[in-house]
Parts: structure tokens; C-alpha cells; sequence
């Protein structure tokens, strides 16, 4: 199978796509937002396209505990969808999970300029996957004044 590049597949996806929702604001789309997955920040460009580039990140929830689960692109094997994510379950406290997630992202060479939207997006999953404690909620009311006869 002949290879494409990266920016013909953009071309051909960029405009019309099953994943691009776009928003009207004051009458023309000005934002275009994209529900692929390895898509960071979920807009529709090149930079962050999962479909256009050869190499993607994704972060998403692992599952009902307390892990994510991050996932990058083999760069080698787009010809075979079912092997084409490296993924990788990971169960620590935050620091460590921002320490994983730099190391695979930027000092390991693989897309450097990624770094800052797949920090944002392991803050934005690790923030969902915390729990409210439950228990007993104390209401705050305000005692209501009977008045009178004035």
C-alpha cells in the first residue's frame, strides 16, 4: 500500500469529516471542534488532527478506579488498525502520572510540542475521576423572621 503524507490526508479531511462539530456564532462557524479520539484539545487543526498526523497522544479515564489510561500511535503499523495504539494503564497519585505523561510525550522524542495539551488534558481526566465524599451534608439555612403586626 503507497503511503500519503500527513498534509494531503489534512486536505481531504480538514472540511468535512464525521467527527467535526462546528459552532455558529453570529452567524458563521467560527469555531470548529472535532470528537476524534487522540484529538488533545478537540479542535478541528492540523497540529491536533488524530486522523492527519502520524503520531498522536491520548489520555483518557482507565476505568472504575483511579487510573488513565495513556495512549500513543505506533508509528509503523497504520496498516494495521488493531496494533496501531501503544496503550499504557497508569495507577499513581498526579505527580507521577504528570512525570509519565512528559516523559512519553516530550523527552522520549516523540512530539514535543504536545506536551502542554496532554498536561492539560491528564489534569482535566484526573479532576473528573475524583470522588465527592459522601456522608451527611451540613445545610446552611437561614432562620427565617417572623414579623409581626407593625
Amino acid at each position: 500500500m503507497a503511503t500519503v503524507s500527513s498534509q494531503l490526508i489534512w486536505e481531504i479531511v480538514k472540511k468535512n469529516n464525521c467527527f467535526l462539530v462546528k459552532e455558529f456564532g453570529r452567524g458563521n462557524a467560527s469555531v470548529q471542534f472535532s470528537k476524534e479520539s487522540n484529538n488533545l484539545y478537540n479542535l478541528n487543526s492540523f497540529k491536533h488532527s488524530g486522523l492527519a498526523n502520524k503520531k498522536t497522544v491520548s489520555i483518557q479515564p482507565g476505568g472504575k478506579d483511579l487510573s488513565v489510561l495513556l495512549a500513543t500511535t505506533k508509528t509503523k503499523q497504520h496498516n494495521k488498525p488493531a496494533q496501531l495504539l501503544h496503550k499504557s494503564v497508569m495507577r499513581k497519585e498526579f505527580p507521577r502520572f504528570a512525570k509519565a505523561v512528559v516523559n512519553q510525550v516530550a523527552d522520549n522524542y516523540y512530539r514535543s510540542d504536545l506536551k502542554k495539551a496532554a498536561l492539560a488534558r491528564l489534569s482535566a481526566v484526573h479532576r473528573s475521576l475524583k470522588v465527592a465524599k459522601s456522608g451527611a451534608k451540613m445545610r446552611h439555612r437561614q432562620v427565617s423572621k417572623i414579623r409581626g403586626r407593625k
